[in-house]
C-alpha cells in the first residue's frame, strides 16, 4: 500500500480538537495557542526491539507511545492538545497500521489529545515517533530546576510495575491476575496529568519517571543544584510485583525505568494538601526522601544506614561511554 493511501485509509478520519485551523492533509498543521497560555512540546521515539519486543500487537505499541509521550506533559503540569506523529515502517502494511491507528485514537481520544499530523516512510526497523504539544498558564510550567533544600520528595502511584511486566514478557509465566496487571503497566501507561494539575501550586519541582527513579530524580537534583536521600523502604511497590518478584522489587522500584509516575518536590508544610488532593483523585502519592544541602543522591535502608551499589537506571548510550 502507498505512502498517502495508507494516511487517507488509517489517519484521516482522528479527532480534530479545540485550537486546530488545519489539521492532517497539507504541510503544516495550523494551530491556534488560547490567550494566556504557554505553548509545551515533547517527543517521545519508540523503537521496536528497543522500547518494546518484535510481534508485539499494535493496538500495545500504540497505548504505550502515546502513555509515554503524554506523561511528558503530565511532568510539566500541562494540558494536552495536539499530538503529531512519524512512522518508519519495514513495509506498508494496513494489517499492521490500521489496529494500531484505531488503538492511537481511542487513546487519544481518553487523553484528550488530537492528532494533526506527521509523516511516514519506509526503514529496515519499525519506529515510532511521538511528539505532543500541551498548554499551561503563562510562567506556571512545572519544571526541574526548583528544588529546594528541606522540599520532601514524593512520588505517585507504584513503582517497579513496567519492569516487571516486561519481565513476564521475557521470561513467559502462567497468565494471571498479578501478570495481567504488570503487562498492562507496561503497555498501557498512564499519566498523571489530573495530578499534575491539582498540584502544581503546591510543587516547587518535578518530572516523570522514565530511567528509573534514581536515575530522574538525580537529574532533577542536578538542574536545582541540590541532593537528596531516598528511603528505599517507603518506595512504594505494588503487591503484584512484590509477589512475583520479592527478590526483585525494591531494585525495580528505584531503577527500572518506564513507570511514568510523576516524582516531586513539595515544601514539607505542603505534603499533607498534597497527599490529601492525591486521595481526593484516587491516585497513591508517596513520601519517599527529602531535598537536601549535600549534593549528591543517596539511598538509605531502613536504618538509615547509606546503600552502595545500587543501579542508577537506564541509559541509552551507556555501552558506548
Amino acid at each position: 500500500m502507498g505512502e498517502f493511501e495508507l494516511i487517507r485509509r488509517c489517519f484521516m478520519q482522528a479527532r480534530q480538537g479545540a485550537g486546530v485551523v488545519t489539521g492532517i492533509g497539507d504541510d503544516c498543521a495550523v494551530l491556534q495557542v488560547p490567550a494566556g497560555q504557554q505553548l509545551v512540546v515533547s517527543i517521545d521515539t519508540l523503537v521496536e526491539g528497543t522500547h518494546f519486543l518484535p510481534g508485539t500487537p499494535p493496538a500495545e505499541v500504540a497505548t504505550r507511545l502515546l502513555g509515554a509521550a503524554v506523561s511528558d506533559l503530565a511532568a510539566a503540569a500541562a494540558t494536552p492538545a495536539w499530538l503529531t506523529l512519524a512512522l518508519t515502517l519495514p513495509r506498508g502494511d494496513a494489517d499492521w497500521v490500521e489496529p494500531f491507528a484505531a488503538a492511537l485514537a481511542e487513546r487519544a481520544c481518553e487523553l484528550g489529545i488530537s492528532l494533526v499530523g506527521g509523516d511516514t516512510t519506509r526503514g529496515a526497523t519499525l519506529t515510532l515517533s511521538a511528539q505532543v504539544h500541551g498548554f499551561v498558564p503563562a510562567g506556571q510550567a512545572l519544571l526541574r530546576s526548583g528544588a529546594q533544600v528541606g522540599d520532601r520528595v514524593l512520588v505517585s502511584g507504584t513503582l517497579g510495575d513496567s519492569r516487571g511486566g516486561l519481565e513476564t514478557l521475557l521470561q513467559p509465566r502462567p497468565v494471571d491476575a498479578d501478570v495481567r496487571y504488570l503487562q498492562q503497566r507496561f503497555h498501557r501507561p498512564e499519566p498523571r496529568v489530573m495530578l499534575a494539575q491539582r498540584l502544581r501550586p503546591l510543587v516547587h519541582a518535578g518530572l516523570d519517571i522514565s530511567d528509573g527513579l534514581l536515575a530522574d530524580l538525580n537529574h532533577l537534583l542536578e538542574a536545582s543544584g541540590v541532593g537528596a536521600e531516598v528511603e528505599r523502604d517507603r518506595v512504594p511497590c505494588s503487591a503484584a510485583l512484590r509477589r512475583l518478584y520479592p527478590q526483585d522489587a525494591a531494585d525495580w522500584a528505584l531503577s527500572g525505568g518506564e513507570d511514568f509516575e510523576l516524582c516531586l518536590s513539595v515544601a514539607a508544610e505542603q505534603v499533607t494538601a498534597c497527599l490529601a488532593e492525591a486521595d481526593r483523585l484516587g491516585i497513591r502519592l508517596t513520601e519517599v526522601g527529602r531535598i537536601t544541602a549535600e549534593p549528591g543522591l543517596r539511598v538509605l535502608d531502613g536504618s538509615g544506614q547509606l546503600i552502595e551499589g545500587l543501579a542508577r537506571g537506564y541509559d541509552h548510550f551507556k555501552e558506548s561511554t
